[in-house]
């Protein structure tokens, strides 16, 4: 597709991200996603080439992008490998909580090598039963001598045992969203317990398992923002979360349509492309018109966050639209194929299978209904 990107620079990096998605990433994903294997050197080239950190400061090692460019990447890189792609975003959501609540030596500290890109992220917010009511999280955090003491488990954490940090919000306090706070410990803290990786329907080479916090000690001076303000700064970063798999639906979508296109055209049935009856080609064109729909939803949420304007409602409306999109462009598209859409000779079955969880992290797309409900 052609995009239209308000500066050289911007249509620069789309180009490098294009060559670097099409030459590192495409070729691996089939044998990756196959052996459930995470591609972390592949995490390490992308930051290298300077794109984990794309939408922070300069100042502190960031690529000083606009989000509605920061997406537009998502998108490339989700259009190869849709499990990169969300790991992209997720290293830019766990970056969050120190570049916007952090204070200027914990900045100066700790951001350089985070957006740098030889360290990967991880955000500990869900647990077994604390999953869309957040608020309920029973990991606590007691104070130990000059910090805090962990206890308590994480659950579906990307990146879980690859990461070389990880925020965890715990409770600081007592019930409800005041007693909860945001603690930034490194992989190697002792009592920071990664477990078995789950054996998920798609993205099987992201690393999703629980962390157990089992007495890992926190140094007070690992607290981002204020004690008590965890749950502010978690309903903060997953505005952008939530764009950024709006972003990456949109690519796995295109992905979808741009092979089942492909394959009408070359697939004949009585004497001629099935691209040419009508059941087919109108499948497309809604195909089509859903995909660029919510490329314009997500693009639009993007530029009101660039001009400092509320986008929570405009980010809940875009991964919700997004990502439904997606399940029903990737489905339309194993349909268009038929027997052939069913087996792993062709992408479409996983794009198939990785669509669905889009719906359902970073907020389910009930929990969107209601935010946008709220904000009527």
């Amino acid at each position: 597709m052609e995009r239209f990107l308000s500066t050289e620079e911007a249509a620069d990096l789309i180009g490098l991200v294009r060559e670097i998605a099409d030459g590192e990433l495409a070729p691996r994903v089939d044998d990756f996603e196959a052996r459930a294997q995470f591609p972390r050197e592949l995490f390490r080239l992308l930051g290298r080439a300077g794109l984990l950190g794309l939408p922070f400061d300069v100042e502190h090692g960031g690529g000083g992008q606009p989000y509605e460019v920061y997406l537009q990447v998502l998108e490339e890189l989700a259009g190869r490998w849709l499990a990169v792609a969300e790991g992209v975003s997720v290293h830019s959501l766990a970056c969050y909580p120190t570049a916007v609540f952090g204070t200027e030596t914990q900045r100066k500290r700790h951001l350089p090598d985070m957006l740098g890109g030889e360290l990967l992220g991880a955000y500990c917010l869900s647990e077994p039963q604390s999953g869309s009511d957040a608020a309920s999280l029973t990991t606590r955090a007691e104070p130990d001598g000059d910090g805090y003491s962990v206890h308590g488990t994480k659950a579906w954490i990307t990146h879980a045992g690859k990461a070389d940090f990880y925020n965890v919000f715990c409770r600081t306090g007592g019930p409800g969203t005041t007693g909860i706070s945001c603690l930034l410990l490194d992989a190697g803290t002792p009592g920071l317990l990664p477990q078995a990786p789950e054996r998920t329907m798609g993205l099987r080479s992201s690393t999703v398992a629980q962390i157990v916090l089992d007495g890992a000690h926190v140094p007070a001076d690992r607290l981002l923002g204020e004690a008590g303000g965890g749950f502010k700064i978690a309903m903060s970063a997953l505005d952008g979360g939530r764009l950024g798999i709006a972003a990456c639906a949109v690519g796995l979508a295109q992905a979808a349509l741009d092979y089942a296109v492909g394959y009408a055209k070359d697939r004949e049935q009585f004497g001629r492309p099935i691209l040419e009856f009508q059941g087919v080609g109108f499948m497309l064109a809604d195909m089509a018109t859903q995909i660029s729909a919510a490329r314009a939803l997500y693009l639009s949420a993007a530029r009101l966050r660039d001009a400092g304007r509320p986008h929570s409602a405009e980010a809940a409306k875009a991964k919700l639209f997004c990502t439904d999109t997606a399940m029903r462009v990737t489905t339309d598209a194993v349909q268009v194929l038929g027997g052939a859409g069913y087996v792993t000779d062709h992408p479409v079955e996983r794009y198939m299978r990785e669509a669905k969880v889009l719906q359902i992290f970073e907020g389910t797309n009930q929990i969107q209904r209601l935010v946008i409900a709220r904000s009527l």
